[in-house]
């Protein structure tokens, strides 16, 4: 269970108008590491919130703690949300919604073919989540739902979890590191490498971070389509958090979001969602041997391909760097060669596993 929030200690009159359901084990530790670069030794920080619970880790169980937390409060019937075939979001809010004894149903869409979607969906088998295809223009997307959804009573988690309210515990995520900070446990970092998708992450570390008056720059490395990850929904999605909670607490500064401190990285999105290159690969090779750091080639990768073209570049070379770890550590114990129910996927699904039958 939580024990540390750092945005409610700071605004009580917050805390008690916007309850968070406590899933994560907080504050995530934080790892200095020592590597060669240029002949050179640097060091790097790393936040580990690949182990922000026991039961599922990565950056999704913090923007969870309120996103589910109003489907408890309102008796909702079931959580539903969307991602791809092999999101770590849609299982993320699935097993959280399984272990509050909610029913989730996940509309996925298909992406390419990657090593752990098979093992994604195995566990979405497993406890029982109801998997729908979903894609299409508009009206099919919407046909999906009303067909699909009924008049059960349903609480919506977005792509993401990235809606203003999955953002605060982001926001309460970058005060955590400010206080880390102060408190000795890391160098002052000039730079947060971090993999935005739907950019509730990011938006929400650079609002903590100038919530906490740590100058830090948060480099945003896109991994998603630029009409899902764009300079204009991050500003829109900044705001739009930043207003509701001045609105919740007056306390709260009204000049935050003029603050913060953030880029969107798009030179190395590659040649698609969860489409991998040799420079990532090459990235998440050197997290594994260099930094015993387990990463993906979807999100983790794409963000460390970024911190380490800084750290060669001489303009950027002498910085303190901070990589944020947004994925999983958490094994998840379920084979991948086979699907464990072929009635329980839709029939197209059947591309992500090695022998489907």
């Amino acid at each position: 269970m939580s024990n540390s929030n750092q945005i409610e200690a700071l605004f009580p009159t917050l805390a008690r108008r916007l309850r968070r359901e406590r899933l994560a084990t907080l504050p995530t530790p934080v790892r200095v590491c020592s590597l060669q670069v240029g002949g050179q030794s640097r060091s790097i920080t790393i936040k580990c919130d690949d182990t922000t619970a026991h039961l599922y880790g990565g950056n999704k169980v913090r923007k969870l703690e309120y996103a589910l937390a109003p489907a408890i409060d309102k008796h909702c019937d079931q959580i539903v949300t969307f991602g791809t075939a092999g999101s770590n979001h849609a299982l993320a809010t699935a097993l959280f919604a399984h272990e509050l004894g909610l029913k989730c149903t996940c509309f996925l869409a298909h992406q390419a073919v990657t090593p752990y979607a098979a093992r994604t969906l195995n566990r979405h088998i497993e406890i029982g989540t109801r998997i729908v295809q979903y894609g299409g223009n508009y009206a099919r997307r919407i046909a999906t739902l009303r067909a699909n959804l009924g008049n059960s009573k349903s609480w919506v988690v977005p792509f993401g979890g990235s809606s203003w309210l999955g953002t605060v515990g982001f926001v309460d995520a970058g005060l955590e590191l400010a206080e880390q900070v102060r408190q000795g446990l890391l160098p002052k970092p000039d730079h947060l490498y971090v993999a935005t998708g739907t950019m509730g992450t990011a938006a929400g570390l650079a609002l903590g971070l100038a919530l906490g008056n740590l100058q830090c720059s948060v480099q945003a490395i896109r991994v998603s389509e630029s009409f899902i990850a764009s300079e204009t929904t991050l500003r829109r999605l900044i705001n739009k958090t930043a207003t509701m909670l001045q609105r919740l607490d007056d306390f709260f500064p009204k000049d935050l979001q003029e603050r913060v401190n953030i880029q969107l990285r798009h030179e190395f999105f590659g040649d698609g969602y969860a489409v991998s290159n040799a420079a990532t690969d090459d990235a998440v090779k050197f997290a594994r041997e260099e930094l015993q750091l387990a990463l993906e080639t979807t999100y983790t990768g794409k963000a460390m391909t970024a911190l380490l073209h800084d750290l060669h570049n001489p303009k950027t070379a002498s910085r303190n760097v901070l990589f944020w770890n947004t994925y999983n550590s958490r094994a998840l114990n379920v084979a991948a060669e086979k699907v464990l129910d072929v009635s329980a996927i839709p029939e197209s699904f059947l591309r992500y596993f090695a022998n489907s039958t």
